[in-house]
């Protein structure tokens, strides 16, 4: 009989291609990863695995109990989710990953009226980027997670896991008023693409402000600017968006910045010019989950407190074909 935890660690392997990358996710040591995996060859009776070097490549035959490996483990999410149905009444932890614009704008107000509807549940939230929710949420770190997409970086399919639109926003060039002579701090010009390109090429010799490397802002920002021509010449690196704006009014650089990551009233001393381009924020969770109450509830939740202005708008900025991902 296949053990399920072994599956899992293949199912890990398979996707970060070497014994340490899922020694090191799933809080193993190498050799007890190595060790589970010889047991699961013994109980397959063929060969799973190959080594190439440093790496570990699966055989044909481990690449096919992958792919049942997946479907296992979604049924073995579908039987919690009944399972916590039969039981009613949601208790116990909620483990939710988010990123900081919509731990700031969105969850509170989404855990107010989950402890209004569940007060059992014990929500736990955990600043998250979005980049490594996929992991955190196949090795059992997060039960639901918020992600998002940008136009110049689509979310790639993950496999074991499914994604369910939010809400979309916005994306704006932030830029030092004192460098424009107009006064209004707030301009929509930039409807097209071939303006996206020219808004951004005025800026092409200034200092930048992006997010760190390997985020995707900060792959957002950097495909942007290429799809317009140019490089961007990067001088501060700064996650959080309130930060990057006080940088950009202090006259440091520019920015591209999403609407929630915006104050409001908008700082007097940045120009907005608003873009074409635009990010989407989607519920992720593992495949097999969407019916269990604890992940339904939240989203419900989350929807409710989705702004006016957002709900809805899960397709802003969404640039013509072509376009897209470049």
């Amino acid at each position: 009989m296949l053990d399920v935890r072994r599956l899992r660690l293949l199912r890990e392997l398979a996707r970060r291609g070497t014994i340490a990358a899922v020694a090191d996710a799933l809080a193993f040591s190498p050799s007890a990863v190595s060790q589970q995996l010889a047991v699961l060859e013994r109980e397959a009776g063929l060969p799973l695995l190959e080594r190439t070097g440093r790496r570990v490549r699966l055989t044909p035959a481990g690449q096919h109990l992958v792919e049942h490996a997946e479907a296992v483990l979604e049924r073995l999410e579908l039987a919690e989710a009944d399972l916590a149905e039969a039981r009613g009444g949601l208790a116990g932890a909620l483990r939710i990953g988010a990123f900081p614009t919509a731990t700031r704008a969105i969850v509170p107000a989404a855990l107010t009226a989950l402890a209004r509807r569940h007060p059992g549940l014990e929500p736990m939230v955990s600043e998250t980027d979005p980049a490594a929710v996929a992991h955190a949420l196949r090795a059992g770190d997060l039960d639901v997670a918020l992600v998002h997409e940008y136009d110049f970086v689509p979310a790639t399919q993950e496999p074991g896991l499914t994604t369910e639109p939010l809400y979309g926003e916005a994306m704006y060039l932030a830029a030092p008023a004192a460098d424009d002579p107009d006064p209004d701090p707030v301009e929509e010009d930039a409807g097209t693409v071939a303006a996206q390109g020219a808004v951004l090429r005025t800026h092409a010799d200034a200092p930048w402000i992006t997010a760190t490397p390997g985020t995707l802002c900060h792959a957002m920002t950097l495909r942007a600017c290429q799809a317009a021509g140019f490089t961007p010449r990067v001088r501060h690196q700064v996650d959080e968006f309130a930060t990057v704006l006080a940088l950009v009014a202090a006259g440091q650089g520019v920015a591209v910045v999403p609407q929630l990551g915006i104050t409001d009233p908008a700082d007097p001393a940045v120009r907005l010019t608003r873009l074409l381009m635009g990010r989407r924020t989607q519920l992720a969770f593992r495949s097999g989950a969407a019916a269990h109450p604890a992940v339904a509830a939240f989203g419900a939740a989350l929807r409710a407190a989705v702004p006016p202005e957002l709900a809805g708008g899960t397709s802003v900025g969404v640039p013509p074909d072509g376009i897209r991902g470049r």
